[in-house]
């Protein structure tokens, strides 16, 4: 098992480092469904509607985009993204079987950046997910300085995983008010856009 991992593992930095060097990023369609219906694959294609939906709700945002608040003491479409962020790491965490450290303060990136590495960790989520034969290993797991606590991967589904689909959501509302709406040919029940 611990060899299975281990080239699972080196297997998506390869195709990470691949992405790099050809500028593209995960989740511009929905790969191909898996032909059986296990639970690692179920939840795997769940991340993968939610990286589609993220990858298009994000492309080509403005730095004004960004600043857009609702106006209602809401957050603004950056701090939006950041908590996606944030939420996919958790995704991948809860995949990579480790904990969330709360103990020190989330990593800042500049949004280009912070947009690859969210679809990049929901990318690896996905593909660990689709090798796991239990679920029930997949924790989620909150380390601080008052100690840890742990939940079961019940809560990552309708905690992490449905709210960032929640405020992907959020984002598409927020671009089109600030006048920059997603591309409409975008088609999330085929996950590819239309012709």
């Amino acid at each position: 098992m611990k060899l299975f991992l281990t080239s699972l593992f080196f297997t998506i930095l390869t195709v990470q480092s691949q992405d790099m060097k050809n500028d593209s990023l995960p989740y511009a369609s929905i790969p191909e469904a898996p032909e059986a219906y296990t639970p690692g694959a179920v939840v795997a294609r769940m991340i993968d509607g939610l990286g589609f939906r993220y990858y298009w709700a994000t492309a080509g945002l403005t730095t004004s985009d960004l600043d857009y608040a609702p106006g209602n003491e809401g957050r603004s479409l950056r701090q939006t993204l950041d908590h996606i962020y944030g939420l996919s790491a958790v995704i991948r965490n809860a995949a990579m079987k480790l904990p969330n450290d709360r103990t020190t303060q989330p990593e800042k990136l500049a949004p280009l950046a912070q947009r690859r590495k969210t679809l990049e960790n929901l990318k690896e989520a996905s593909v660990l997910f689709a090798a796991s034969t239990d679920l029930g290993e997949h924790n989620i797991i909150f380390e601080s300085k008052n100690g840890v606590v742990s939940y079961p991967f019940w809560n990552g589904i309708n905690g992490p995983i449905e709210d960032a689909l929640w405020h992907a959501g959020q984002v598409v509302v927020m671009r089109r008010s600030a006048g920059n709406p997603i591309n409409p040919k975008v088609n999330v029940f085929l996950g590819k856009l239309n012709d």
